[in-house]
């Protein structure tokens, strides 16, 4: 239901299940899950991107098992918690690269990585409501965060689906590319993360993980407690030295 590649530094997992344009199920997330895991653990690898196909990045979470679910079955097995929050676990920064639908679940995936990329196909919606639901991977939480109250409030009350351009005007991606150069650009950016520290990528990307989950003080303060704990590392000597010899610094600390 994956497939997984490396790509110099940079690992790609793909999700693989077009006859169902990729909805994610208990298999599914369980497989995503571990290679998410083993791409962290690996020390070869510096960043990760998650795509689908050019249909489906990921149409949402599977229906067919969703069905017949019923609480307080749901809650005593952690649905949802128990195998779609991996990917909040893992240190190395994950980028989506996301053409074609990324609805329900599959917004909601894209959310939880810390990039999004989005082909001039992309289509972004929470139609939850359509099926008598509302979104439960943390959509209605990290789309108000991303695009404002009155737009989260819209798309998730309505279900009403969103261009990519739309997406990016709302700040839900980060750039917008054509179809054809998706995973090309996608691989890129995650190979410049993985030539740069890896230290200082994993403390950036915590330091802005807290921004969404704190008060600006303490968000100052946690930044500065990182910030000041890369003095002396060996990727911080070497980048410094670096840019005073006008030459390419060499990183590498775990």
């Amino acid at each position: 239901m994956i497939k997984t590649e490396t790509h110099g530094r940079a690992g790609l997992i793909r999700l693989d299940r077009p006859e169902a344009l990729n909805a994610l199920s208990d298999a599914l997330m369980e497989e995503l899950g571990a290679a998410l895991l083993g791409f962290d653990a690996d020390p070869a690898i510096g960043a990760i991107v998650i795509t689908g196909s050019e249909r489906a990045f990921a149409a949402g979470a599977d229906i067919r098992e969703m069905q017949d679910r019923r609480f307080p079955g749901t809650f005593r097995e952690d649905f949802i918690g128990a195998r779609w929050e991996t990917v909040l676990r893992v240190r190395k920064p994950v980028i989506a690269a996301v053409a074609g639908f990324a609805l329900g679940g599959g917004c909601e995936l894209a959310m939880m990585c810390d990039i999004v990329l989005a082909a001039d196909t992309a289509k972004f919606g929470q139609p939850e409501i359509t099926l008598g639901i509302i979104p439960g991977a943390g959509g209605t939480q990290r789309l108000a965060r991303a695009v404002g109250k009155s737009k989260a409030m819209e798309m998730v009350l309505t279900g009403r689906v969103l261009s990519a351009e739309e997406a990016e005007r709302a700040n839900l991606v980060a750039r917008v590319v054509p179809a054809a150069e998706l995973l090309a650009e996608a691989i890129k950016v995650a190979e410049r993360i993985a030539a740069l520290s890896p230290v200082a990528a994993a403390m950036a990307k915590q330091a802005i993980n807290v921004a969404f989950e704190s008060t600006l003080r303490e968000g100052v303060r946690h930044e500065r407690q990182l910030f000041l704990s890369l003095f002396g590392s060996a990727d911080q000597r070497e980048g410094m030295a670096a840019f005073l010899d006008k030459r390419k610094p060499r990183f590498g600390e775990g």
